[in-house]
């Protein structure tokens, strides 16, 4: 019986030419709290979570250690990124930002 290849070579292929992988440095793309726009999300693992923020979906803080998502516009740029629960930017679609970006 012939051998399986690892697990990350059997998925390096995967993806198309030229396109990243999701979860690459870059992040991956996903519709925004309004559905007419594209964002660009990163996962923030709870060992790299370093500093308090506060939530746009829900206005309450992520506290360090805790695992989440920062998210921004793909057309605006990094500089206006925001942290996000896991939950609230899951639920992004069926409620309002609580709390106005400035």
């Amino acid at each position: 019986m012939p051998r399986r290849k690892p697990r990350a070579d059997r998925q390096a292929g995967r993806s198309a030419p030229g396109v990243p992988p999701l979860g690459d440095v870059f992040g991956r793309t996903e519709p925004g709290p309004h559905s007419d726009e594209t964002y660009i999300v990163r996962t923030i693992p709870a060992a790299r979570a370093l500093k308090t923020y506060r939530c746009p979906g829900c206005d309450h803080e992520i506290m360090p250690g805790v695992a989440h998502i920062v998210a921004w516009a793909a057309y605006d740029g990094e500089e206006d990124r925001r942290h996000w629960h896991r939950g609230c930017w899951n639920g992004r679609q069926t409620r309002t930002i609580t709390r106005r970006w400035s």
